[in-house]
């Protein structure tokens, strides 16, 4: 990539750019929160409009000059109502877990009660895990996995919590979980006890887009927030959407502006319409479909070697798997060990794991990356079968060079595109 600008003034910045170039273009990034974006994404993120301050919302800005930012913004809202069958869209937020805060703040009175899904069976840190500033200000209560070996949902659990706690929002989503979700079945929840049902879908939004899941919107949950990177392959940032209740729409507007932020990244929102519109394209319906192929190719893999799988697989794009219990291997060793060779992913905690979150018993793997760089069924269960020698092998110098080679050529066979349309 050429940047010449900064390679003439900083030498220092321009270093650790090409450095990281390198690193993706050799490497295969299985962090299943990551993805690559298109040139034209990046010529958005890097444009004009990132000078630009647009406090409010188009035809209502507190500042003049604003024709081209209204353009772009609304082309963002329209194309994302149309992925996701919706009829009102907030693309200001500035990443997912703003999006999520912000919601929380247009719904819910200091005090009020959310219901979320378990930190440690798959949920998120803004989901109520007690280290965030969240839980001074609100009451989180959760739910969990009914089985770990198939990842069922505890759904009655979740109602039996709801009719008792009373939550104002009933919260769907996960950052480490490997199945789908009922939407039907947490919508009417909520519904039983007056709650608003949301969908954090910041993971699997470009699934949902790309119609290889199911829309949570078509059974009746009222708001979906989500980040526009990850499966949705766009910039880092994020988006509130809602189905079709013009009061809440209005409420989460004023949240993120004034409530919680001051002008939006306009290159930001600049990249997202650009991402959007890719997304739109038929192509986009074949990618997400792959990324599940993929999925399952890698699960295949480990069920045949005997690596115990929280969920017992995968319907998503992702895999958690017990390398703790089932290799002899930390999450944190695992990790390291596995960046040596070129394969980047996660140490992660597992289902009511006993070790702790810095080193945990698990890893966190998944598809979007190496699917956007054209893998299939047969290249995703190779790198299965390395991922596992290279744990089985962690101390072999010999074995891990011989690996890194191999991930290293297939890496360079499989460029990063520069368009995907």
């Amino acid at each position: 990539m050429k940047i010449p600008f900064i390679d003439a003034q900083d030498s220092e910045v321009s270093k650790a750019i090409h450095g990281e170039e390198e690193r993706e273009k050799e490497g295969l990034e299985l962090i299943p929160s990551e993805n690559y974006v298109s040139k034209a994404v990046h010529e958005a993120l890097g444009s004009v409009m990132t000078n630009k301050y647009s406090e409010g919302y188009p035809g209502a800005r507190y500042y003049g000059g604003q024709m081209y930012t209204d353009i772009v913004e609304n082309i963002a809202r329209d194309r994302a109502k149309q992925l996701f069958n919706c009829k009102f869209a907030n693309v200001q937020p500035l990443s997912g877990a703003p999006a999520n805060v912000a919601t929380y703040f247009a719904l819910l009175q200091p005090g009020d009660t959310v219901l979320g899904m378990d930190l440690s069976h798959g949920g998120h840190l803004t989901h109520g895990h007690p280290v965030t500033y969240l839980t001074k200000i609100f009451k989180f209560v959760r739910y969990k996995m009914k089985d770990t070996a198939t990842g069922e949902i505890d759904y009655d659990e979740m109602l039996e919590v709801a009719k008792r706690e009373k939550p104002k929002i009933v919260l769907a989503g996960y950052s480490a979980y490997s199945r789908e979700l009922d939407y039907a079945k947490i919508s009417a929840i909520a519904k039983e006890v007056g709650a608003v049902s949301m969908m954090d879908a910041a993971h699997i939004a470009g699934l949902i887009a790309g119609k290889a899941h199911k829309n949570p919107f078509d059974f009746g949950i009222d708001i979906v927030t989500t980040t526009t990177h990850k499966t949705l392959r766009g910039p880092r940032g994020g988006m509130i959407l809602t189905r079709d209740n013009e009061e809440i729409a209005k409420k989460i507007d004023k949240s993120i502006f004034p409530g919680f932020q001051g002008g939006p990244h306009m290159h930001q929102i600049a990249g997202k319409a650009v991402a959007f519109g890719e997304a739109l394209h038929p192509s986009f319906q074949v990618y997400a479909t792959q990324i599940l192929k993929n999925a399952k190719a890698m699960e295949a893999v480990f069920a045949r070697e005997n690596v115990r799988m929280i969920a017992g697989g995968t319907s998503n794009h992702l895999i958690l798997a017990d390398v703790f219990g089932s290799l002899g291997v930390t999450g944190a060793d695992a990790e390291r060990v596995l960046d040596e060779v070129g394969i980047t992913l996660n140490k992660n905690a597992i289902a009511d794991d006993v070790r702790k979150p810095m080193d945990p018993s698990g890893i966190r793997f998944g598809t979007p990356a190496i699917t956007t760089r054209k893998f299939t069924e047969k290249e995703c269960a190779r790198v299965a079968e390395l991922m596992i020698e290279t744990l089985r092998n962690k101390d072999n110098t010999d074995m891990k060079t011989k690996i890194r080679a191999e991930i290293k050529e297939m890496a360079l066979a499989f460029p990063i595109p520069e368009s995907f349309v």
